[in-house]
């Protein structure tokens, strides 16, 4: 790419992060400012001219949150940058939530200068670690620190690979602030544009494969149980495809939108049915136990709904991203087939022997047809319930869920939309129609996550016509109201619906399950949990922050009206809030 630089200009050792960057055609950096990689800020935007294009976030957590968004989004990595030290740990939390939401998060930061004679007393020193890596290495797949210009490339080369690289997952590199605004002596040598960025996808063992789908074919219940497989491009077709011609029911776990909802092979949320399932493969899952098991949250008893006979078999990378520090594998399945894969190669791979073998036997032929003729009907049958269920207490105020639901639904389903990342405990799953694979890049994770992810996701829309929506809980947004500002300032078009029940009402719930198996006042459990007395007025800390917004509205009737203003906003390119007053469930 060629620089807007005069001609007798001095590059320096920071130039070269900014080739690489526009090597692998990074579109956008997430920063908070900071002094450590000043040399590199200088660079991107004087050398590189803005390019990345650089995003100013209030908090660190932000920066890596939009990152994460965008990743989810597009399934392209973006880049973001951490001060030292202090913002590096500032980006702890997000960095972990990145890790095991497997999002590719090119994290650069900065330290030093590792030369003591060139610190400066006090803020360099403490500033610098011995090992800054250390601080995220538990929930990173690579990090690195180059000591030498000549380290810069070989370091980010590994680093993009091993990021994209399934199962994938954030780096960090480290650059020393002196090594940054040193001026380039040497040349240093670019990745050729021959050169592959990451090893190619992973097949399967194609006779383990083949014993899957044959046992998928004469099962009387099979389930293709997903979770991830919806993040690489072309597989919610695939799948669709794959579970067609098997014949089967599918689960979509949801952290990324794998399967479309409204498909009459979809049986997603539906626990009854669960118990009837003889065979289930987990493609591509992490998290199999939580759909799968009944919890009692007060005494931490599990149950299956799962039949004890029920055959399990797993294809995706499972033993591959297991670490030793966080527990985020979960529980071990025990499986009666097991293969490591890239789920974009195998579903394929299993249509095609699942053709073959049906070509050849009419009675399978008819047993799939009737199997998926049983499915469908269940599917219609659990919809309608839902349905049903979404008119209790319609006119309620505050609104119930469904409600709010509903008329978000109603003002968005004509549009190119997409589903940030809250369901609202998932009644836009049971009522909206998730069509493509697009419209939702996965669900919410904890809280003090979904506002900085949902403007990723609505970054990685900005130059489309696709319409963001947002359904944003209160207590996540009081973590980080500064991302607000960043939206309007950015400019980046988000349709924010406040799922306001003014609490933390997961904690609440905990609460009032503690109280009541102790015997305690159950109406004191809102103590440490609530978020009133006073109220935060979202609409007007929104408008404080240069963005348009309307609220608090609790009345059902007045908030279709409001939305359809509030998209007008966001058609036009801008940001907009409106605060939505809800029931607690």
């Amino acid at each position: 790419m060629t620089k807007n630089v005069p001609e007798d200009y001095t590059k320096y050792q920071s130039d070269v992060i900014v080739d690489l960057l526009h090597h692998y055609e990074f579109e956008y950096v997430a920063i908070n400012p900071g002094a450590s990689f000043r040399g590199l800020h200088d660079s991107l935007i004087n050398y590189g001219g803005n390019k990345p294009k650089m995003l100013v976030c209030q908090h660190e957590e932000t920066a890596v949150q939009i990152a994460h968004g965008y990743a989810r989004a597009t399934g392209r990595p973006m880049a973001t940058i951490l001060h030292d030290l202090v913002g590096l740990l500032h980006g702890q939390m997000a960095i972990y939530y990145a890790f095991t939401d497997r999002a590719p998060i090119f994290i650069m930061g900065a330290t030093g200068p590792m030369d003591e004679s060139k610190r400066r007393p006090r803020s360099d020193w403490h500033h610098t670690a011995q090992s800054q890596g250390d601080a995220v290495r538990n929930f990173t797949k690579f990090d690195y620190q180059p000591h030498a210009i000549e380290g810069v490339t070989d370091s980010f080369m590994r680093a993009y690979s091993t990021m994209v690289t399934e199962p994938q997952g954030p780096i960090y590199l480290c650059y020393d602030a002196l090594l940054q605004e040193t001026p380039l002596t040497r040349n240093v040598a670019m990745p050729p544009k021959n050169a592959m960025p990451a090893p190619a996808p992973m097949a399967a063992d194609s006779a383990i494969i083949e014993q899957m789908v044959r046992r998928l074919l004469t099962a009387d219940m099979p389930y293709i149980m997903t979770e991830f497989t919806g993040r690489q491009p072309g597989n919610f077709d695939k799948l669709v495809t794959l579970a067609e011609t098997l014949g089967v029911a599918v689960w979509d776990v949801n952290s990324a939108l794998c399967f479309p909802n409204r498909h009459p092979l979809s049986l997603s949320m539906d626990i009854d049915s669960l118990s009837t399932a003889d065979t289930i493969l987990a493609l591509d899952v992490v998290d199999w136990e939580k759909a799968t098991a009944k919890l009692d949250s007060t005494t931490r008893a599990l149950s299956s709904f799962v039949s004890d006979d029920c055959d399990w078999m797993e294809v995706g990378f499972h033993e591959t991203g297991i670490g030793a520090w966080s527990l985020d594998y979960g529980r071990y399945r025990t499986k009666s087939l097991s293969a490591l894969g890239d789920p974009r190669l195998v579903m394929p791979q299993m249509t095609a022997i699942a053709e073959e073998i049906l070509a050849g036997d009419a009675g399978l032929r008819t047993k799939v047809k009737e199997r998926t003729d049983r499915i469908s009907k269940r599917h219609d049958v659990l919809f309608a319930g839902w349905s049903k269920e979404a008119e209790e207490n319609r006119e309620g105020s505050p609104l119930t869920l469904p409600r709010l639901a509903q008329e978000v639904w109603d003002v968005i389903q004509d549009e190119d939309w997409v589903l940030s990342t809250g369901t609202l405990r998932q009644w836009t799953r049971k009522l909206w129609d998730f069509d493509k694979p697009y419209r939702h890049p996965g669900k919410s994770l904890g809280t003090s996550t979904q506002i900085g992810m949902s403007l990723g996701v609505a970054l990685a829309h900005k130059n489309s016509d696709k319409v963001v929506v947002a359904i944003q809980p209160d207590g996540d947004l009081m973590y980080d109201a500064g991302a607000l500002w960043t939206a309007a300032k950015h400019e980046i078009p988000l349709l924010i619906v406040m799922f306001n029940n003014r609490a933390y009402y997961n904690d609440w719930h905990h609460q009032i399950r503690m109280a009541r198996m102790r015997g305690t006042d159950e109406d004191k459990a809102h103590i440490g949990m609530d978020i009133f007395d006073p109220e935060p007025d979202f609409a007007t800390i929104a408008k404080g922050m240069g963005m348009w917004s309307e609220g608090p509205i609790d009345t059902p009737e007045e908030v279709g009206a409001a939305l359809r203003r509030a998209l007008e906003v966001v058609k036009s390119g801008k940001p907009a809030l409106v605060d939505i007053i809800t029931r607690h469930r």
